[in-house]
């Protein structure tokens, strides 16, 4: 079969949510991808952060092969040998207290939203059915109707309502505005430190340490997504850590399953986490056995360091040389570490247009919007591949 008709076959029988580009990818190893045609292609985006430690890498395929031959699903009904191992293992590598495993990053970010209302009604005192949560414009916290409720992007909202009540929203970036809009009633304010779906948009300097201060003097719940920004992407375990800033309650995922299978989690605070009763919340697959051994040997990778140094390093490398292009075809770059936002100059070809380019020339990367192409290559690039896209998005970019 040729990738047209495997192409063929996605357009006939699967439900035209996304728009893929035109690529069917057979084999992957590391940064890199190989086609169904033996064509090799540079992985720039790495799953959206799910690859931040490439493609199958060995130690992640050894823990799944391994628990494979053992146990991969009980329920919660029954103990397992994986959970506990797992959670204790997370908690010491984020220095938190409690975890509250689940599969998606959207099963994380509603399970943060309802404990931080449960909070809000057993502890804050907020009377019942009455609490806010404020969440920033151009966010991007998954797709179930709750979060789309409070999304400012008319594609992820038009014809899904009715929405889910008690959110407010405010300016990204403003803490004037945020601090406007608690009440008494607010439980929770929810933020991610990078905004990755609205252009790898990061805040200006200082906003996440005031957004902690007012989170803190209002007795308000500080919910941080690191699901995209977390976990090395930005050269440190979590993006709110540039600016010393603690959360209550983190959000992850992607990364966390090792690009093998979702797996995420809601951390933080034993008092906060602890409202949760047995019946209340749950999963069938929330914290399976494989899922949990594909966890802990993601974070065996992430203990000694060495993947959030080579972030920082050879993030400090592909900011540099993509700078180098603004003026050329390119306005502005934004991010941290490894993850770019590479904002292509007015008059100059659409991001899609450039990602097409970009794949016919060997390099797989993704547009976000009409002008953003977003750079996301796994953290085990070498630096001479790194070179190698930033040489292709600049032939494309500035022709």
């Amino acid at each position: 079969m040729t990738a047209a008709d495997f192409i063929a076959l996605d357009e006939q029988w699967s439900t035209h949510n996304y728009h893929p580009l035109p690529v069917v990818i057979a084999e992957a190893e590391g940064a890199w991808v190989t086609d169904v045609h033996g064509k090799r292609y540079l992985d720039f985006l790495a799953g959206y952060s799910a690859l931040n430690f490439g493609h199958r890498h060995p130690d992640l395929v050894a823990a799944t092969v391994e628990q494979l031959g053992r146990v991969t699903l009980t329920s919660r009904a029954f103990h397992h040998d994986q959970m506990g191992l797992f959670c204790q293992e997370l908690a010491e590598l984020t220095g938190t207290d409690m975890v509250l495993p689940m599969n998606s990053g959207a099963e994380a970010v509603e399970s943060a939203l309802k404990v931080a209302r449960k909070w809000a009604y057993q502890v804050k005192g907020v009377p019942d059915g009455r609490a806010e949560i404020i969440v920033a414009g151009s966010n991007f916290h998954g797709r179930t109707t709750t979060i789309v409720s409070f999304s400012t992007d008319d594609t992820a909202r038009n014809d899904f309502g009715p929405f889910t009540p008690g959110f407010v929203v405010v300016k990204y970036g403003d803490a004037q505005a945020l601090e406007a809009a608690i009440t008494p009633h607010t439980a929770a304010v929810l933020i991610e430190p990078v905004q990755g779906e609205a252009g790898v948009l990061t805040p200006p300097a200082g906003y996440l340490r005031e957004v902690r201060q007012l989170c803190t003097d209002n007795n308000v719940l500080f919910i941080a997504d690191e699901i995209q920004a977390g976990l090395g992407r930005t050269g440190t375990l979590f993006a709110c850590e540039h600016e010393d800033v603690t959360a209550d309650l983190y959000t992850l995922g992607k990364a966390l399953g090792g690009g093998i299978m979702p797996v995420s989690a809601v951390v933080g605070r034993r008092d906060v986490l602890g409202v949760l009763r047995p019946g209340e919340h749950g999963s069938t697959f929330g914290g399976n056995p494989l899922a949990c051994a594909v966890g802990r040997a993601v974070i065996r990778l992430l203990r000694d360091g060495d993947f959030l140094a080579r972030s920082v390093e050879l993030g400090a490398h592909l900011h540099g040389r993509l700078s180098e292009l603004i003026g050329h075809g390119v306005a502005d770059v934004r991010g941290r570490g490894l993850w770019a936002g590479v904002e292509i100059a007015p008059g100059g070809r659409t991001a899609r247009a450039a990602s097409e380019e970009l794949m016919a020339r060997g390099v797989l990367c993704k547009e976000t919007h009409d002008t953003t192409l977003r750079v996301a290559p796994p953290l085990v690039i070498s630096q001479a591949d790194l070179d190698r896209g930033v040489d292709t998005i600049a032939a494309v970019l500035t022709r």
